[in-house]
């Protein structure tokens, strides 16, 4: 049940019972090692051109259909997979049906009972929704039927993040369920709590009459209350009501003391439950001060961490609770205290597992080194940040890398956000951030004498072969803490993207030297620079 909850931004619970809170219904498993079997039909590559079944979630190369890509290769495989899977709909009557799909590569065509639940999805690394109310047929069987193309139409996609240094996969990847809630509900939320106790909530609802009352309730995670509930009343002319409320020294949020809390959000008719939710938050005030620094509730961060791929040898970017955990816990091991997802957002559940460990996170729009274009670009911020948002652990939103920046997107993550985190354009000079890539030891020494810009490379330090990472480290490290407005590095890169192929016999491929670049082995294997980097990075350093 915990993994399950951790995939649901909402923590909903399916209870029957209690007809006020979001059922939700799984037709998917729920990770890799928990599968459900889908009539399956892939159109090129192995196993191809004919119906058979596939585990879902899974992307199909690991389960021996299509083709392996690279992203550099040229040309890439342009096959589909078409999904067929019944399920049965419960007594919903009066309720909105929605359908979730966590992650889908790439273009992504939903049909129930032959009509289609809106326009193609575009973009792999996001959840996305469809209202199927009006196309489910209750209390009986129905039809769900997927067409996934691994290709996009929309070239830019293809080149934001098809044409990258990563594996490049196809499939239903992650997991697909339906929430059921009632007419009146609320959709989502926005926190910012800060190290002041101030607290406020944007809360978008829908379909409401005007005479309800939106009410939060902050709790500790055991449920015990945390002050008086807190009100404002519906307003069916504005997009979202704010909820505000304030709290007297509050347990605060940093990766060494990350201390979570919940709200209970409930709309009321009368003092009648209408819908509730549940949502984990911290409390916590993130700055970057120009000219100066990171900082943390006033205290200054200096951030040490690496760059993660979503990634398992063989299940590719189908991973697991257990698998999030064991990276998390192996970061913290080493000392660091800050991850960079790269080149996309992870699963939901590795950020709350970096809220509930204590992880700085840079979460990242897909854009290896191309852009998405504005039109595309824009629905896809949005679904990163209304997805991300309330995690206390994410400091920064990444508008791509290395080039990849949109920049006509960068004022459009605050839209959703309202703690307004600095976006950054990874390798470049911006927003007052210096973040280059792979600086050499002059240029670093350079930068420290005459850089203005609070300075983290969001690459450097790169471990082929495990030549770099841990190798040079205590040189540079050394050198940037002199840097008078240092907040860290992160070091490339955290794992070994190395694939078990199934059409090799199960060999271990990183494409050459492209994917032997971990300070940990494709199943987490502990290398060298491991305990390289947990000595340099130790908490307590005694000079010689």
């Amino acid at each position: 049940m915990k993994k399950i909850l951790l995939l649901i931004s909402l923590t909903s619970i399916a209870l029957s019972g209690f007809p006020q809170q979001t059922i939700v219904k799984y037709l998917s498993g729920t990770d890799k090692d928990h599968t459900v079997k889908w009539d399956f039909f892939c159109t090129g590559g192995r196993n191809s051109g004919k119906w058979t079944k596939i585990p879902v979630p899974s992307n199909w190369e690991l389960q021996g259909f299509g083709t392996y890509n690279y992203g550099h290769d040229k040309p890439k495989a342009d096959e589909q997979g078409q999904y067929k899977h019944e399920f049965t709909a419960g007594n919903w009557t009066g309720k909105r049906i929605i359908i979730v799909f966590e992650g889908s590569m790439t273009d992504t065509k939903v049909l129930i009972n032959g009509k289609q639940a809106g326009e193609v999805h575009q973009g792999s690394f996001y959840r996305f929704k469809y209202d199927i109310t009006d196309l489910v047929k209750l209390n009986q069987k129905n039809l769900l039927e997927v067409t996934v193309s691994k290709m996009s139409a929309n070239e830019s996609v293809n080149q934001a993040e098809r044409k990258s240094d990563f594996w490049v996969f196809g499939g239903i990847y992650r997991p697909v369920y339906l929430e059921v809630v009632p007419q009146a509900h609320i959709e989502r939320m926005a926190v910012n709590a800060k190290a002041d106790g101030s607290f406020t909530m944007d809360v978008y609802a829908k379909n409401l009459k005007g005479n309800e009352v939106i009410e939060g309730q902050v709790q500790k995670l055991n449920g015990e209350n945390v002050g008086k509930p807190f009100t404002v009343s519906a307003n069916t002319a504005q997009e979202f009501v704010q909820l505000k409320s304030n709290f007297e020294k509050p347990l605060l949020w940093t990766a060494e003391t990350p201390n979570m809390y919940q709200v209970v959000i409930s709309i009321k008719n009368k003092g009648t439950v209408i819908h509730k939710v549940k949502e984990k938050f911290g409390f916590r005030t993130v700055e970057l001060r120009l000219n100066d620094g990171f900082y943390v509730n006033g205290a200054r961060v200096i951030m040490k961490g690496s760059n993660r791929h979503s990634f398992w040898p063989e299940s590719g970017r189908t991973l697991s609770y257990e698998v999030n955990l064991l990276d998390a816990k192996l970061m913290k091991q080493m000392n660091m205290n800050a991850v960079r997802m790269s080149h996309y957002p992870p699963d939901a559940d590795f950020l709350s597992i970096c809220d509930s460990l204590g992880l700085y996170v840079l979460d990242e729009l897909t854009g290896w080194q191309a852009k998405y274009d504005t039109e595309v670009g824009r629905k896809l911020v949005k679904e990163l940040v209304v997805r991300d948002v309330n995690h206390p652990s994410i400091v920064f939103w990444d508008n791509g890398n290395e080039g990849g920046w949109n920049r006509e997107l960068d004022n459009d993550y605050a839209l959703y956000d309202p703690q307004k985190r600095t976006v950054i354009h990874p390798w470049e000079k911006f927003n007052g951030t210096d973040t280059k890539h792979y600086p050499d030891y002059n240029a670093v020494k350079k930068i420290v004498e005459t850089g203005k810009e609070v300075f983290f490379p969001t690459e450097y330090m790169h471990g082929l072969y495990d030549g770099g990472a841990g190798a040079g480290l205590d040189d540079f490290w050394s050198l940037t803490q002199k840097h008078p407005h240092n907040a860290g590095g992160f070091i490339w890169a955290f794992i070994d993207e190395g694939v078990i192929r199934t059409d090799k016999g199960g060999i271990y491929d990183t494409d050459g030297n492209h994917g032997a670049d971990g300070i940990v082995g494709p199943h987490r294997e502990r290398e060298a620079s491991f305990y390289t980097i947990k000595e340099i990075w130790s908490p307590v350093y005694i000079e010689p």
